[in-house]
């Protein structure tokens, strides 16, 4: 009898171990997921934001990670591109067995995985991206750290606005991204009874822009918010400004704020970008200087908003999968989040509840100086 009850705990054990495992949990690893623009055009983004989780993993990591478990981190490479992401989720998900997805870059890419995702009931947490499209209806296993491109453009247009700039035009990347920040500027416009004055677009993972040039640059605009990555918004604003056209030109965050910047050299000048991070080079808030140690322990200026929100969107997850306990799965994990509720992580809050899953609301306003350096 003995010997029998001691087989059949051992099958009940290894079961529990063998499904644990299934889910990116062994007794000593947790494997994580990304998919990312590692190569291509808009790389940059996915270099920072990959920097910024794995800063915060070998920190965590170094402190004997989460309850004897080490942090493990795949990062596969789309290049910006959807089907890729999709093809990436899905080997992540099926071969690998993840136990979260973190700190996808970009709506094209995320949106093209959100079935693969949602299907396997796998947290897909910090998105680097704003789009109504991953917020609406709420999906149980999407959890933001960012606010979102609705709350981008309202700051933006509000500050336009109240400085009597109202004849604004649109520069937009002609895909979901492009068409979630679009409908963000006509929303914020129609609030307060204006419209766009002008808008085009250009194609994903291009520079071609010649023709938006020609249309926005006859419109006599005094402002262009552009919602695009940072080699097509680079090329704009330098052929406008060729084409003797100079608004004020402003960008939402997507767009990699110091890649910009050094794409487009002086030409950066006065151009600005709203931020849903604080500020990387601040001493104001505990978080912004716990991210500078970590990332740069000599203290070289290696700083941005990339990475930040990549180890912002890393904090979340961890503090996740420390209050879903020892007996960790993809369920404990979504249901430990869920329950949350607001969490100040030192200067940056995020809230989640069952109904709620918007994480952050914060939108900061900033501008490229002379010297390509960042002002708030």
């Amino acid at each position: 009898m003995a010997s029998t009850l001691r087989a059949v705990l051992a099958a009940a054990w290894f079961s529990i171990s063998l499904g644990a495992s299934a889910q990116g949990v062994t007794a000593d690893t947790i494997l994580i997921g990304q998919s990312a623009a590692l190569s291509g055009p808009a790389q940059a983004l996915g270099q920072e934001m990959k920097a910024g989780i794995d800063a915060y993993f070998k920190h965590v990591n170094s402190k004997g990670g989460i309850n004897g478990r080490k942090l493990v981190l795949k990062s596969l490479d789309d290049g910006y591109e959807p089907d890729r992401a999709k093809a990436n989720t899905t080997e992540l998900v099926e071969n690998d067995k993840v136990l979260a997805l973190l700190g996808y870059v970009g709506t094209p890419t995320s949106n093209a995985s959100l079935p693969v995702f949602t299907g396997a009931k796998v947290p897909f947490v910090g998105p680097f991206t704003g789009a109504q499209s991953l917020r609406e209806p709420l999906n149980r296993y999407i959890f933001h750290v960012r606010a979102s491109y609705f709350d981008e453009t309202e700051a933006i247009v509000d500050h336009l606005v109240r400085g009597a700039v109202t004849k604004i035009g649109v520069f937009y990347q002609n895909d979901a991204y492009g068409q979630a920040g679009l409908t963000g500027v006509e929303r914020a416009m129609k609030k307060r009874n204006l419209q766009i004055a002008a808008k085009d677009t250009v194609e994903r993972n291009t520079a071609d822009v010649s023709r938006s040039v020609t249309t926005l640059s006859k419109a006599n605009l005094q402002a262009v918010i552009m919602i695009s990555a940072y080699k097509s918004c680079a090329a704009f604003i330098r052929a406008m400004k060729l084409a003797d056209a100079n608004p004020q030109f402003w960008n939402v965050s997507f767009v990699g704020s110091k890649a910009l910047s050094e794409e487009l050299g002086a030409d950066g000048r006065g151009v600005q970008i709203s931020q849903v991070v604080p500020f990387p080079w601040g001493s104001g808030s505990t978080v912004v200087k716990e991210y500078q140690r970590i990332i740069s322990p000599d203290g070289q200026d290696i700083y941005n908003f990339s990475s930040l929100e990549g180890f912002l969107a890393a904090k979340v997850l961890v503090e996740g999968i420390r209050r879903a306990g020892k007996d960790l799965n993809r369920e404990s994990l979504v249901t430990a989040m869920e329950k949350m509720g607001k969490v100040d992580f030192g200067g940056f809050t995020v809230s989640y509840s069952p109904t709620n899953r918007e994480g952050s609301r914060f939108v900061d306003l900033t501008i490229i100086s002379k010297n390509g350096k960042f002002m708030r």
